[in-house]
């Protein structure tokens, strides 16, 4: 990666450093050719990840802060760095890097202090350093010693002179430059680890080509491109980013422009001209209201796997589902909209309460092994419990189906499960568990926005499937045309 790096063209705009101010810059004084660290401090630079402290010096043997590698991290990730006002006592809007620092803290990658305080000037730590950076990047980072073996297994991050880590010593602005960007590209690592194992194809939408960049955002120079369709191979993700190959190039493209599925492989439906009519004894569509479930939430998190954590995926997936029932006459509520904790016996029976007619959970699922793949649950009746078994089951398939259809992750099967919200349910109930949060595979799509689209609207045409098969609902069928998509096919 010494080479690439060589040869990018810095455009440096106005660049903030930390919360000063400091002016566009081609070459910093202080990180000269021979620098141990000048490829991967430009590099950042380039991509508004790291900037100078003045115009013309950089200063990579000052020491790192928390606010500080806060602010590197969030730009890495993509984040919204806005400054606003955060839970901790001691970082408020006016810190240039608070934006950053709250939305690390809600997606657990970085820690506030007991007493209620982040201490956004203290000095990072070696140790430190590992454990942000493996949770940000979904690395083992369960502890310290445990991080820093995965960065150095990497090639990330090397030992000191006396054979340890050096976990405690502090850590400087050059150093942290070296290993947040071979965190980033892999290209730069001392070791070749990562492996280009899920092959996706192109989608840009309007049939030009996607360009492939030497880092995670448009700032970064287009090294090559790819045409919609071809099929690309990819190894990672960093943020919305996705680090893929293609024809010998390696780079990065937009997630939200790779898919599983062959573009050109679905029909196109056409709608009919005038709406279908109610079947008899049916009533109207405008009526049906289905159930959207975003497992967990609050006091109850969910598993946590790979930077994520459960309740924020589940009601990410949740909210996209809810917005395709905005195109169609049937309606979506959901159990809840924020981050907030309901119980089980108020979930199962939120669908008697609003007149729901099916019901949908949504969770991740976690293992400490290997364990990965997409699996749907239903519950057998038991007497005085939810009867719509056979319903229940229908839609669990058709649920399953569209899953496996949108992600194309190991089939883990239609299964019955004694689970309360659907024990304790009064109308045909399901819980889909997507895939694992633990498993790096299923992360890589179920950790991209694309991923979470796609499985949002698998659930929203499971929900048409159902009642199209499993009810005859011919008014169903110029739903699909909202979305593109045709029937799935009976399952039942």
């Amino acid at each position: 990666m010494k080479k690439l790096a060589a040869c990018l063209t810095l455009s440096l705009a106005a660049l903030v450093p930390f919360g000063q101010e400091s002016q566009a810059a081609t070459h910093f004084t202080d990180v000269g050719t021979t620098h141990r660290a000048q490829a991967e401090i430009y590099y950042l630079v380039e991509g508004g990840i790291a900037n100078g402290y003045t115009s013309s010096r950089f200063i990579p043997e000052k020491q790192v802060t928390r606010d500080q590698a806060a602010a590197m991290l969030g730009r890495t990730l993509g984040l919204n760095g806005e400054p606003r006002s955060t839970e901790f006592k001691d970082v408020g809007s006016n810190n240039s890097a608070s934006g950053y620092i709250q939305q690390l803290v809600d997606k657990k990658i970085i820690n506030g202090y007991p007493d209620g305080s982040f201490k956004p000037g203290n000095t990072l730590s070696r140790g430190e350093m590992a454990v942000l950076i493996g949770r940000a990047f979904n690395y083992n980072s369960g502890s310290v010693s445990v991080a820093a073996s995965s960065l150095m297994k990497k090639g990330i991050a090397q030992g000191i002179a006396d054979g340890t880590f050096g976990e405690s010593l502090t850590i400087k602005r050059g150093d942290f430059a070296v290993f947040l960007a071979r965190s980033i590209n892999a290209d730069f690592r001392t070791a070749n680890t990562e492996k280009f194992d899920l092959s996706v194809y192109v989608d840009t939408k309007d049939g030009t080509n996607l360009n492939i960049r030497t880092g995670p955002g448009t700032s970064y120079q287009a090294i090559g491109s790819a045409p919609t369709g071809k099929i690309v191979s990819y190894a990672y993700s960093v943020g919305d980013w996705a680090y893929v190959t293609s024809n010998n190039v390696k780079g990065f493209v937009h997630s939200a422009y790779l898919q599983l599925d062959k573009p050109s492989d679905k029909p196109v439906v056409t709608p009919p001209t005038s709406p279908v009519p109610t079947p008899p004894g049916k009533k109207p569509l405008s009526d049906i209201t289905v159930v959207i479930d975003a497992g967990h939430g609050g006091k109850d998190p969910g598993s946590p796997g790979r930077g994520y954590t459960e309740k924020n995926v589940t009601l990410n997936v949740a909210k996209k589902m809810e917005k395709y029932y905005d195109k169609v006459p049937m309606k979506a509520k959901m159990t809840r909209t924020t981050d907030q904790y309901i119980s089980l016996d108020a979930r199962g029976a939120y669908a008697s309460k609003i007149n729901g007619d099916i019901f949908v959970s949504i969770h991740t699922n976690a293992h400490t092994g290997s364990g990965n793949g997409t699996e749907t649950y239903y519950y057998t009746s038991r007497a005085r419990v939810n009867p719509n078994v056979s319903q229940s089951k229908a839609l669990a398939k058709y649920v399953q189906n569209r899953q496996l259809e949108a992600w194309g992750l190991t089939d883990r099967g239609v299964k019955v499960g004694n689970l309360a919200v659907l024990r304790q349910n009064s109308v045909p109930a399901v819980l889909a568990e997507l895939g694992f949060i633990t498993n790096s595979k299923d992360m890589g799509v179920m950790g991209t926005e694309a991923g979470r689209e796609k499985m949002a609207k698998g659930l929203f045409l499971a929900t048409l499937d159902y009642y199209y098969y499993y009810e005859g609902r011919t008014d169903v069928l110029p739903l699909y045309s909202t979305v593109n998509a045709t029937p799935s096919g009976k399952l039942h």
